[in-house]
């Protein structure tokens, strides 16, 4: 090699080294690379925590969220992802993590969803009674304009679809109204049926109402919910972690020993509604959540913002019918990591990053 090709080399070798953070890899999306040294945040993640199954920082100083203090851990990672995307970039995330495009929900298993929707199953109602009939055609139709799957009902197999620009819509207008609710100090009640992946999501924006002077709720605490299974009815242990509700079976582990139980029952947030009401208050101007957590609400009046996937009608049935405010289509079930780049979007776009 000639000396002046060496040279050349070694000069473009230190001027990537003074560039921006490379990109790695985390559940199949790009997002910055880790970076050393006090204070940082490990991104991709070093270590997990296993208590929230979302990446672990250094807990720090634990603010007040509603009357409970509670510690920062679960949403640390989330809020120090400060590499806010632009809507192209967040657009090629959605579709490199699978949260749009192509999704790993199966066309199958939301033609189920909406064939037991359709026949009032309350597996598939999460709380919600419609105000008309949905049958499966007009449904179908519904989650084609909401969503973005195929409205052809001969489709009946294979990975089922996301449009990344409804995505993108949604969470505007979802982003638009967390910064309305910030600005006049909405209480607010965060709950989620899929803890082991939203749960570092929705705290984020817990922390950040908080911030910002909204109360972030945490009724029931503690209190004992029956919910029928497909393994008969169960115990659970309705618990907050990071301002977020969650369940736990009861008498399984600890809290804070593990994220919680999926669930789409909306028994949970009758509870905790019914709690607050008991207790003489505040009551949530605001429900954030998935599954039951929202439909539940909206049935009872509350107002409620949404992320949904392709195999839960409910939902969008509810926004069609002006119950749900917001539903966001998107995977809800993905690598918890693969979220952390919407968190900085949303809280971008609602004047409340820091």
């Amino acid at each position: 090699m000639s000396a002046g090709k060496a040279g050349r080399r070694a000069s473009r070798r230190r001027a990537v080294g003074r560039g921006p953070r490379p990109l790695s890899f985390v559940c199949g999306a790009l997002v910055p690379a880790a970076r050393s040294g006090p204070g940082r945040v490990q991104w991709p993640p070093g270590a997990h925590s296993a208590a929230v199954g979302v990446p672990f920082v250094r807990s720090g100083v634990t603010p007040t969220v509603g009357l409970v203090a509670v510690s920062r851990a679960p949403v640390a990672a989330m809020r120090k992802h400060r590499r806010v995307l632009t809507t192209g970039a967040l657009r090629a995330h959605l579709l490199a993590a699978r949260l749009a495009g192509p999704v790993a929900t199966s066309r199958e298993a939301s033609l189920r969803s909406y064939r037991m929707f359709a026949a009032r199953d309350p597996r598939a109602t999460l709380g919600l009674v419609p105000q008309r009939g949905w049958p499966e055609p007009e449904l179908l139709r519904l989650m084609a304009r909401r969503c973005g799957v195929s409205s052809d009902p001969r489709h009946v197999a294979g990975p089922d679809v996301i449009d990344p620009q409804r995505t993108l819509e949604a969470l505007d207008a979802f982003a638009r109204r967390l910064g309305e609710a910030a600005a006049g100090r909405v209480a607010v009640l965060f709950g989620t049926g899929h803890p082991d992946r939203l749960l570092g999501f929705y705290g984020a924006l817990a922390d950040a109402l908080s911030t910002a002077g909204c109360e972030v709720l945490m009724p029931a605490q503690g209190r004992r919910v029956d919910i029928a299974t497909r393994f008969g009815v169960r115990t659970y242990r309705l618990e907050y972690v990071g301002g977020v509700a969650l369940v736990r079976e009861a008498g399984v582990r600890c809290a804070g020993s593990e994220t919680g139980a999926h669930s789409h029952s909306p028994l949970p947030v009758r509870v905790a509604l019914e709690a607050a009401a008991a207790a003489g208050g505040p009551l949530p101007g605001l429900v954030v959540g998935d599954h039951g957590w929202v439909c539940g609400a909206g049935q009872l009046g509350v107002e409620t913002l949404a992320v949904a996937d392709t195999d839960d009608p409910a939902v969008f049935v509810g926004e069609a019918e002006g119950r749900v405010s917001v539903a966001v289509p998107l995977d809800d079930a993905a690598c918890a990591a693969s979220y952390g780049p919407l968190v900085r979007y949303v809280l971008n776009r609602a004047c409340l990053a820091r």
